[in-house]
């Protein structure tokens, strides 16, 4: 099976045109389409069907897509550990992660590693812990920084505790308490992070069978810091997502305390490249030196 089909087939049905994956390849239209058409004629499958908007998967494209996308990255290992041999240590690796992990702790982490590894390229993919469970599955991404909850199907190495805060406006009548009360989120006008779909938080509340009553959803944890700010509501989240808003806000430990572990995740059943594992030992020996597990001070 000629990889470059496999390539224009990945390409076109990620960005939905034929165009854009010729564009990103360095091909013309034309050729993107037909080299799509030639992966089809050698499977015997419909994979794309072309639409006025461009190109969508078909259902045999939505099986095969995971399929072509392993056999492209097992390609990319080849030559990795080939490389990795030969001392010249190249490859590519993809990063899924929190926001709040990609801004306070990955950017010094990426730096140091491009310092010793500058032709590795790095990738990296924000979002919540549900995309990235299937970013991580389906091998569009190497790796992801998240935090555990069960269940995790997926291999995990834990990093580091973080402890979960309310985060209130300085004028909230609990501001100046050493710990907020979890069971007062009931009375108070809830900000829910990730429009709703916060594991983290969501685990905690139905723990204490706690029901919020929700006045906002949000899906950028600055956006809902900032309407916090502003006095519209309150909200519960892990403390590392307040590093940069501690002189403006009020956030307190919670009564009872809870924490959450942060860590990598690994799909299970699947080799990892070179670049990755590298990439992997320098990110543990940065982040498990982190003083609490929340600076990147002296790391």
């Amino acid at each position: 099976m000629e990889t470059a089909r496999c390539k224009a087939f990945l390409r076109a049905a990620e960005a939905g045109s034929l165009t854009a994956a010729a564009e990103a390849l360095g091909y013309t239209p034309s050729g993107v389409s037909q080299l799509v058409s030639a992966l089809e004629n050698e499977l015997g499958l419909k994979l794309l069907e072309r639409t006025k908007k461009g190109v969508a998967l078909t259902n045999a494209g939505e099986q095969m897509l995971p399929v072509i996308r392993q056999f492209l990255a097992d390609e990319q290992v080849i030559y990795e550990v080939a490389s990795d041999i030969n001392g010249l240590s190249v490859g590519r690796v993809t990063i899924a992660s929190y926001p709040s992990v990609a801004t306070y702790w990955l950017p010094e982490v990426i730096r140091r590693f491009q310092e010793d590894y500058p032709r590795i390229e790095i990738r990296l993919m924000e979002g919540i812990q549900q995309e990235m469970a299937e970013w991580i599955r389906e091998g569009v991404a190497d790796m992801g920084f998240q935090t555990y909850t069960e269940p995790l199907d997926c291999n995990w190495l834990p990093l580091a505790e973080d402890r979960m805060v309310a985060v209130l406006p300085k004028e909230h009548p609990l501001a100046d308490k050493s710990a907020y009360p979890l069971a007062r989120c009931k009375e108070e006008e809830f900000i829910m992070p990730a429009l709703g779909h916060d594991v983290d938080v969501e685990a905690l509340l139905d723990r204490y069978r706690i029901k919020p009553r929700i006045k906002f959803s949000t899906m950028e944890n600055p956006v809902m810091l900032s309407m916090i700010q502003s006095g519209l509501g309150m909200s519960i989240m892990n403390e590392l997502c307040t590093s940069m808003w501690t002189d403006r806000l009020s956030i307190l430990p919670l009564d009872p305390p809870s924490h959450v572990t942060f860590g990598i995740a690994t799909a299970k059943n699947r080799h990892i490249s070179p670049a990755a594992e590298k990439f992997i030992e320098y990110a543990v020996r940065m982040l498990t030196q982190k003083d609490s597990g929340r600076t990147a001070e002296n790391v």
